[in-house]
This record gives structure tokens, C-alpha cells and sequence, in this order.
């Protein structure tokens, strides 16, 4: 695509995609005009990076979809960095590192990113990725995110970039008061959004604003399969 075009397209997936998602936050949207979500989708693929799809960050394909290795779509990354509210001052988590493209967005907006990749070739990429888009606020750290950074907390928002089956009690643990955690939560055909914010010692509180599919967190527990 021609500049001009890839301009196009980035304000598409803005106004015809992420906006109409009840995502209106200004600063939000004025990022994803800047931050270049192509730079973070793998070379052969650049010609799905602004569209309505999740894409695969290994091949094959769908291996690479059912073990959670994907960019999300557009739509569901902006929604999910909006709902998590971050302010200048916040230190982030992130399980789930991906090609980095969100950690480049929440870096934007906070004060640092810690992000947990469990893959280590996808954690050098993403580290690429994050240099070459001049991000130095966010580091990615090759690990196992189920349990978290407890070391490395306690964190002022925490995002799942998949879908779990619950929320471990561990990570509501690494939040601050008035932390916040965003997760999608449940399995295949029904998952929700949750946003889960630490409101005192041991209490939180659980909103559920949308509905969305998307593929699982490695390692994260699973419910016993129902037996009679």
C-alpha cells in the first residue's frame, strides 16, 4: 500500500470499526492515529493489520490462533486499553506480550509498562517492534504471566491481553487500591469482558460491559471437566 492509502486505512479502522465500539476516548483515539499498528503485525501479513480480525503471530495460522499467538482486532485492543482508565502516573502489567502493539498504547498513556511474554521468540520481536516505534517506557520480559510479577507489583492496572476461564485471586493480589484489571472471562460461546477494580483490603468490585471472543492465555487454569 501507498502511504496515502495506509492513512486511509488507519482512519477506517478508527471511524468505521473502533469508534462505533463505544470507544470515544479522546486520547485514545488520537493515539491510534499515531501509534502505527502495521509496524507491529509480522511483514507478510501488514495487509490485515487495520482490519476487523485477529492476526496470527506464528504459522500455521490456525495453530498460531488457538494458542493465543495473535494480534487481536483493532477494535478490541482500543476498547480494552480505554476500560482500563490509565493515567500518566499508573505502572501497568501485561500478560501476554504479543507483537507489543498494546504495551506500545498503554505506554503512551502511563507512567511504565511491565510485559509478560510466555513465547521468546515473540518477546525479542516485540522488543524490536517497541524500539523501532521509539517506546522506551515498556519493558517485555520473556516469562510465564499466569502468576504474574508479584516482585515486580504492586501494579495500578493490569491487563490480560486473552481470555481466561477466571481471574486467579493471585493477580487481583499485585493491584493497588483502586487498581484495575481487565480480563476476558468464560469460555467458547460466551466470554465477557470484565473490568475488576480493588476497593479495599480483599474487596473488589466486577463490572461486565461487553461481549467478546477471543483466544485463550497459555497456562491460566482451567475448570474441571463436569463428571457424574
Amino acid at each position: 500500500m501507498t502511504p496515502a492509502e495506509i492513512e486511509l486505512s488507519r482512519f477506517n479502522m478508527i471511524e468505521q470499526q473502533i469508534r462505533p465500539w463505544d470507544v470515544l476516548d479522546a486520547a485514545v483515539l488520537e493515539l491510534l492515529g499515531q501509534v502505527r499498528r502495521e509496524q507491529f503485525t509480522p511483514a507478510a501479513l501488514r495487509g490485515l493489520a487495520f482490519m476487523d480480525t485477529e492476526v496470527p503471530l506464528r504459522t500455521p495460522h490456525e495453530a498460531a490462533l488457538r494458542q493465543g499467538h495473535c494480534m487481536l482486532a483493532p477494535r478490541v485492543e482500543a476498547r480494552s486499553v480505554q476500560d482500563l482508565k490509565l493515567q500518566k502516573t499508573d505502572r501497568v502489567l501485561e500478560i501476554g506480550t504479543g507483537s507489543g502493539y498494546s504495551a506500545a498504547l498503554m505506554a503512551s498513556l502511563a507512567a511504565s509498562v511491565l510485559t509478560l511474554e510466555i513465547e521468546a521468540e515473540l518477546a525479542e520481536t516485540a522488543r524490536a517492534n517497541l524500539r523501532e516505534a521509539g517506546i522506551a517506557n515498556a519493558e517485555v520480559r520473556h516469562a510465564d504471566g499466569a502468576n504474574g510479577a508479584a516482585a515486580d507489583g504492586p501494579f495500578d492496572a493490569i491487563l490480560l491481553s486473552g481470555s481466561v476461564a477466571a481471574v486467579p485471586a493471585a493477580l487481583l493480589q499485585q493491584l493497588k487500591p483502586g487498581g484495575r484489571l481487565f480480563a476476558i472471562v468464560g469460555n467458547e460461546p460466551m466470554m465477557r469482558a470484565q473490568v475488576v477494580t480493588r476497593v479495599g483490603e480483599g474487596r473488589f468490585e466486577t463490572t461486565s460491559p461487553w461481549d467478546a471472543i477471543v483466544p485463550r492465555l497459555q497456562n491460566f487454569p482451567e475448570p474441571s471437566p463436569f463428571q457424574f
